[in-house]
């Protein structure tokens, strides 16, 4: 039995879904629309460009956590799930999802969006563990904090790490998909890392070290191995 990791956001996802999270409060008036969606921007330029402080973006993404009515949230973020999330699912996604269960692996979910956001989305995808980054609660109510290490970069591993320590698990035989350059540790710590509709930069990497390239369109499609 292998470990089978997968990224979310642009990787079995056409798109963001932490973005996208936060353009839906905008759409719903659940923040300051202006002020909110030019920072949304901002942190996500700084995502792709490998320069987004982590701690710095988790204080504005968690802030409406903490803020806003619990039971709204939900609501919320039920409806974002159907109406936004589950028409982003790349169409080869649940056919790869399917072989690698049936293969007996264990499948996880590795994505620094949080735990709010994520937990129905692993559920709606069929991924039955979740490494993501926590969100805090105290006394039923969320703080607006993260809790632990954010699952993001060389924090990954360290997630991925203590998980498999939890579950008896190792990275022989691994693989992880991912589409970003800021998931270049943990897809170095990998046995078989594959690079999914890759950015520049994790193109270029992955080209240069023979890694898997897979592309979706016009069908996915290992490029090079």
């Amino acid at each position: 039995m292998a470990l089978a990791l997968f990224d979310l956001d642009n990787t079995l996802l056409s798109g963001d879904s932490d973005y996208a999270w936060g353009q839906f409060l905008v759409a719903s008036g659940a923040v300051d629309g202006a002020r909110y969606e030019e920072a949304n921007a901002r942190f996500y330029a700084d995502y792709k460009a490998g320069t987004l402080d982590i701690m710095a973006f988790l204080a504005f993404a968690l802030e409406p956590l903490r803020r806003l009515p619990r039971g709204q949230l939900f609501a919320w973020r039920a409806r974002f799930i159907e109406e936004i999330v589950r028409p982003m699912v790349k169409p080869w996604v649940i056919p790869l999802l399917t072989r690698y269960r049936m293969q007996g692996d264990t499948l996880a979910l590795v994505t620094a969006t949080n735990d709010f956001v994520t937990a129905p989305i692993a559920e709606l995808i069929g991924i039955p563990h979740l490494i993501a980054t926590q969100v805090e609660e105290q006394d039923g109510q969320f703080t607006g904090r993260p809790a632990g290490v954010p699952c993001f970069k060389e924090g990954k591993v360290t997630r991925v790490r203590a998980w498999m320590t939890e579950h008896g698990l190792s990275f022989d035989g691994s693989v992880f998909y991912s589409d970003s350059h800021n998931d270049l540790p943990l897809l170095e710590a990998v046995a078989r890392p594959v690079a999914v509709d890759p950015d520049p930069i994790l193109l270029a990497t992955a080209e240069d070290r023979g890694w898997e390239i897979l592309r979706s369109e016009p069908a996915p499609q290992v490029l090079s191995a």
